[in-house]
């Protein structure tokens, strides 16, 4: 069935052209191009380079909506753009790189007697699909909820967090000559977490409702110093501390969820709802 004429011409039979905010857009092609060069790095055997890529998709994926919002140019393309970007960057990405540097080594593992031959040899690449199919269905959660969402929340771990998870690990163990055949079912127990975690209801604090402007209370301060000397102090490098605060990030939705538990169990209130992203 064909549009009327008048839709998609002008006066003087002329094509109406429609543009894009070429900013925002930029910086979300950046974080593409970082997802695929992630994916190129990890099938070239240079996992560093490949878990570094997906936390360089982050920083751009984060800063393409805080540009379209700062210059007024939010659009509908833009939206589609940068979720088509972030299962990229996020979904398929991490699933190849823990895939090729530690889950198709389930190739070659024995037989477990309680599973069979046959679907041993199959968990690796099992569990980067469940990755990704988890990051892709979170995704269009996200993109059908996004109007009845509470802005305080996320509701299940954020991709790009679930993502900085595996590749942390990836870069982390890295850095202390830990080859993947290793640490196989680490990584698959790590895999399978973050992707369900994804599509999980758990809350995660979005920090969205952050005021820069307000006052806190001096306990807070001091609690955020403590936390961040905590971290440093027990990482001795760089990927082991991002991994850390990834994981932690991870777990904190479970704590959410046990805290919940005990308020409901006191009688003390209905706990906050879940935001969808």
């Amino acid at each position: 069935m064909y549009e009327p004429r008048d839709k998609w011409m002008g006066r003087g039979g002329r094509f109406r052209r429609r543009g894009i905010y070429w900013l925002p857009n930029l910086f979300t092609t950046i974080a593409l191009f970082a997802g695929f060069f992630s994916i190129v790095q990890a099938m070239n055997g240079r996992f560093e380079q490949s878990a570094l890529a997906i936390f360089i998709a982050l920083v751009f994926d984060g800063l393409d909506g805080r540009v379209a919002r700062f210059t007024h140019t939010q659009s509908a393309f833009g939206a589609e753009y940068d979720s088509l970007a972030d299962m990229v960057s996020f979904g398929v990405a991490p699933a190849l790189v823990i895939y090729v540097w530690a889950l198709k080594d389930f190739s070659s593992a024995q037989n477990i007697p309680l599973l069979g031959a046959w679907l041993t040899t199959k968990l690796g690449w099992i569990a980067a699909f469940i990755y990704c199919a988890c990051a892709a269905l979170r995704l269009a959660r996200f993109n059908t909820q996004l109007e009845i969402a509470d802005k305080r929340y996320f509701q299940g771990l954020p991709s790009p967090a679930a993502a900085c998870v595996v590749a942390g690990m990836v870069w982390a163990l890295n850095e202390y000559q830990i080859r993947g055949a290793e640490v196989t079912w680490l990584a698959w127990l790590v895999t399978v977490f973050a992707g369900l975690t994804m599509v999980s209801n758990l809350k995660y604090y979005s920090g969205k409702d952050i005021n820069l402007r307000k006052s806190v209370s001096f306990p807070v301060v001091v609690a955020i110093a403590l936390a961040v000397v905590a971290v440093v102090a027990v990482s001795s490098t760089l990927p082991e501390m991002l991994f850390m605060l990834f994981l932690c990030y991870a777990l904190s939705g479970y704590a959410i969820a046990a805290w919940d538990a005990v308020r409901r169990k006191g009688g003390n209130g209905q706990p906050p709802t879940a935001t969808p992203s």
